[in-house]
């Protein structure tokens, strides 16, 4: 190789380690920001990790993006977020969280666009995060509605109202004395409304306690009822509603036989008499007859009353 050909190899290296820096530089090859999600819900003094996707209402939420950058190609850029909660609210900032609560239960679509400067001649780089969102209600309250009264051995039908997001899943059982027994499990069930009806019957008279235990994917909620179980006394209401039944009937009877009666502005007992008499007319003819009158106290009624000379 003469002198001139080998400068011409040195006037290639320099441009082609140039083409390999210029195709090797990572500003140029990032098409994507890598990264994730991540919700929060405060409950109280607890804070919880919402990675299913399904948030509780009004509740405060915290959500970030947490970027995936192990190799440090972003440490230097500028970044901006525009969240679209997905329920008319649009939040725009520089920092990766975002705070906010959903006031109302419903399925959204939470949209988070990213954008990055990294250098002041190389272009923005931008990227969409969308994820789909179910807003549920927690459970708040579960009540009794069921009755009042409660009797041994009767069937019994009791109707828990439980304010929250369904589905639910609820675990319940009745303790005879309120006394927990560890070796009895409770009853599952799937609850896709917000009443619970549940049928027993009480063998005892007492207080008993029904332990109810609800969670939906966003909250769980744990209570107990004190029941009060009288014993059945129908069969007793029944001998004596009959007795007195059967009292008025004889009262009333002995007031029709024996009623009070108006003489000389005092009142007297009298009784009505029936008496058989015998009447003998012109002919010679017999007749009996009946003559109805009322017997005063002191008075005497004649049995037979003869017309005729005597």
């Amino acid at each position: 190789m003469d002198r001139k050909s080998s400068a011409w190899v040195w006037l290639l290296f320099p441009l082609v380690g140039a083409g390999v820096a210029e195709t090797t530089d990572p500003w140029t090859h990032l098409e994507s920001i890598a990264g994730r999600l991540v919700f929060y819900q405060m409950e109280g003094n607890a804070t919880r990790v919402r990675n299913t996707g399904e948030l509780a209402s009004r509740v405060p939420t915290k959500t970030t993006f947490e970027r995936f950058d192990p190799q440090k190609n972003f440490s230097t850029a500028k970044f901006t977020y525009t969240w679209d909660l997905g329920d008319g609210q649009v939040i725009r900032g520089r920092e990766p969280v975002v705070r906010y609560r959903y006031s109302a239960s419903g399925n959204y679509t939470l949209r988070l666009k990213v954008g990055a400067n990294v250098t002041t001649y190389s272009p923005a780089i931008a990227d969409v995060y969308s994820t789909e969102v179910q807003v549920l209600d927690a459970i708040k309250s579960i009540e009794l509605k069921g009755p009042s009264d409660y009797q041994v051995s009767k069937n019994t039908s009791l109707a828990f109202h439980v304010d929250g997001s369904p589905p639910m899943w609820v675990c319940w059982r009745f303790l005879t004395d309120c006394v927990a027994d560890e070796a009895a499990s409770c009853t599952l069930t799937a609850l896709y409304g917000n009443t619970l009806r549940l049928n027993h019957t009480f063998t005892a008279a007492g207080v008993h306690c029904v332990d109810i235990s609800v969670h939906n994917d966003v909250s769980r909620m744990q209570t107990s009822f004190s029941l009060y179980v009288r014993n059945n006394n129908t069969h007793l209401i029944f001998i004596l509603s009959c007795a007195a039944v059967l009292l008025a009937t004889f009262s009333f009877i002995a007031v029709i036989a024996c009623r009070p009666r108006h003489r000389h502005g005092s009142q007297v007992a009298t009784c009505s008499n029936a008496v058989f008499l015998k009447n003998q007319d012109a002919e010679g003819q017999s007749a009996i007859v009946f003559n109805f009158s009322d017997v005063a106290k002191g008075e005497k009624e004649p049995l037979l009353t003869q017309h005729g000379t005597q």
